[in-house]
């Protein structure tokens, strides 16, 4: 799978990363990779086109929470920065960085979201939104401090992550950047 294939342009990573990084090395530092460079476990995890609630609900056998660490709303943009993490026992499993245009979602959609208490992907699919989740490009990251924190990890640990779209009724709706925590 080449995971630029598409007719929609990447998402700007730096652009993702300042909405809640102004400087960038908490995040980390990013290398865009083909997914052959990838370990196995996360080509799995991020080298596809669906949702990773999904995905990392499968993987780990068991649902996941979405921790709302920072959002905000401006003009018909809202943006947060979240973690999914296991039920079970909370750990991280997943970060993210989302910006949704509301332009192309309904009211009570936009709504659930705003509400911050269940997980994207999961809202999408339970109120039949029709989405087509679109992979763009795939990165491994040595993570800064802010990201280190948040997966319990030392600074400059290899993650790996992806940069996508949700298509939310045939629009660009969703620009995503997720990120796996590291795993066996």
């Amino acid at each position: 799978m080449d995971p630029v294939s598409s007719n929609t342009p990447a998402p700007n990573l730096s652009t993702l990363i300042g909405l809640f990084y102004p400087e960038a090395g908490e995040f980390g530092q990013v290398e865009k990779v083909h997914p052959a460079d990838m370990p196995d476990v996360y080509q799995k995890l991020l080298a596809h086109e669906h949702h990773m609630t999904v995905t990392v609900e499968s993987h780990y056998g068991e649902l996941v929470d979405v921790q709302v660490l920072e959002s905000m709303h401006v003009a018909n943009y809202y943006s947060r920065k979240i973690l999914l993490t296991k039920q079970s026992d909370r750990s991280v499993v997943q970060f993210g960085i989302v910006r949704l245009n509301f332009d192309y979602l309904a009211g009570e959609v936009q709504q659930e979201i705003v509400g911050e208490g269940t997980p994207l992907g999961r809202i999408l699919i339970d109120r039949d939104v029709l989405r087509r989740v679109e992979l763009s490009e795939l990165w491994k990251i040595s993570v800064g401090l802010d990201l280190a924190e948040l997966f319990n990890v030392a600074s400059g640990t290899e993650v790996w992550g992806r940069t996508g779209w949700i298509h939310c009724n045939g629009e660009p709706a969703i620009e995503l950047l997720e990120v796996v925590s590291p795993t066996e």
